[in-house]
């Protein structure tokens, strides 16, 4: 019984192995249609409406980076978001935690003006370090090309700090 036994064993792992071959499928069809009406959507981007200020508060306390922007028609402030890098200009933006862009953001005439407070940029912003913002205009998965400004806080206390849109 045990011989039998490891003989089904054997049998079995064999199986098992040579089923797990890798083989190569394809498959083609040389059936084709045509369409019509068919477009992909396009988020229109934010507009940046005045040069973005770089206030330094007092001794670098309550420093903030303010830009001045305008939603795209059929937009609002609701739609976008507020994206920085995290290793000056050029590198990749993601969204800046613990930053909303509804709170943050006020109404003067045509333009939104939004404060981003250099606080909870935390290590973005160093001595003589650049800071790149950009806002994304969102509808549902789909983006806009950013705008973006750039910002350097200066030096200690703010001092020498600019802040440039770039577009």
């Amino acid at each position: 019984m045990r011989v039998r036994g490891g003989w089904i064993a054997a049998v079995a792992a064999c199986a098992v192995v040579l089923s797990a071959v890798p083989t190569s499928a394809a498959w083609t069809d040389n059936e084709w249609t045509k369409g019509s009406g068919l477009s992909a959507t396009t988020i229109p981007p934010a507009t940046l409406s005045k040069p973005c200020v770089y206030n330094p508060g007092v001794l670098g306390l309550g420093a903030k980076i303010t830009i001045y922007w305008r939603a795209p028609a059929g937009y609002a402030l609701a739609n976008s978001v507020m994206y920085a890098s995290q290793s000056g200009l050029g590198s990749v933006l993601a969204p800046l935690t613990g930053f909303s862009m509804t709170t943050s953001t006020t109404v003067s005439g045509a333009d939104y003006v939004t404060d981003v407070p250099v606080n909870l940029l935390g290590g973005l912003l160093g001595l003589g370090a650049e800071l790149e913002l950009a806002i994304v205009m969102k509808n549902g998965t789909w983006t806009s090309v950013p705008v973006k400004v750039k910002a350097n806080p200066g030096l200690v206390g703010g001092l020498g700090g600019s802040c440039t849109n770039i577009g």
